[in-house]
């Protein structure tokens, strides 16, 4: 092979990887657009139930930034928020053995958002050390075909990734799926004796800008919650 058809192929693999992750970048930027509009049409139908118990718990949709949005409801808060860079999975992830990616291997390379739970409370009262939690994970491919890692009702299994295409209504099952699962991640009191003493200075901060850590599993490990 020549200097030249050696040049000539490093370019080539460059611009074949750049696409591929270009068009995974787009999918999953089109995905997270989905997921805000599932949002905002959620919020406006909460908005229009004629109920006084409901029109006393909030339940509202902001667009935070390109990448990233929020839904409040109740006293959580839910923040999706897309990674801007491409990941592979590793070569002993279960996904790799499954024939959709065996079939081709680009479709193994995903844009990934990120859906993380959050007390509302954290954020009223800029309580900038409570806790919050990562409960599930959405990857998309080239394909625009997904699959969500995550706990209980919002983990789906990676088996669905050949099927399963990111669009309208699948946007909405996902949003669903997450709101079900955080009204039923409850707060738990954290053990007495993590909470018994407290230093002056610690009481003084939280008085001036409640910084008594707060978490729904503050005290446990997340990764143990198996229900």
């Amino acid at each position: 092979m020549t200097e030249t058809q050696k040049t000539k192929l490093l370019f080539d693999s460059l611009v074949k990887k750049a696409t591929l992750k270009q068009q995974v970048y787009k999918n999953t930027l089109e995905s997270l657009r989905l997921l805000k509009s599932a949002m905002e049409n959620l919020s406006h139908k909460y908005s229009k139930i004629d109920s006084p118990a409901a029109r006393e718990i909030p339940f509202t949709y902001r667009d935070r930034s390109e990448f990233e949005a929020e839904l409040k409801f109740a006293g959580d808060t839910l923040v999706f928020m897309m990674h801007t860079n491409v990941f592979e999975f590793p070569r002993d992830h279960e996904v790799m053995k499954t024939p959709y990616i065996m079939d081709d291997r680009d479709r193994s390379y995903c844009g990934i958002i990120n859906i993380f739970n959050f007390l509302s409370d954290s954020f009223k009262y800029n309580r900038v050390n409570d806790i919050g939690y990562l409960i599930g994970r959405l990857f998309i491919n080239k394909d625009k075909h997904y699959f969500v890692e995550g706990k209980r009702e919002i983990g789906f299994l990676y088996k669905s990734f050949a099927n399963a295409n990111m669009n309208k209504e699948n946007a909405l099952s996902i949003i669903e799926s997450a709101i079900y699962y955080t009204i039923n991640f409850d707060l738990l009191t954290p053990p007495y004796d993590n909470v018994k003493e407290v230093s002056v200075q610690e009481f003084i901060a939280a008085l001036d800008s409640m910084q008594i850590k707060t978490g729904k599993r503050l005290g446990f490990k997340f990764q143990a919650d198996l229900e």
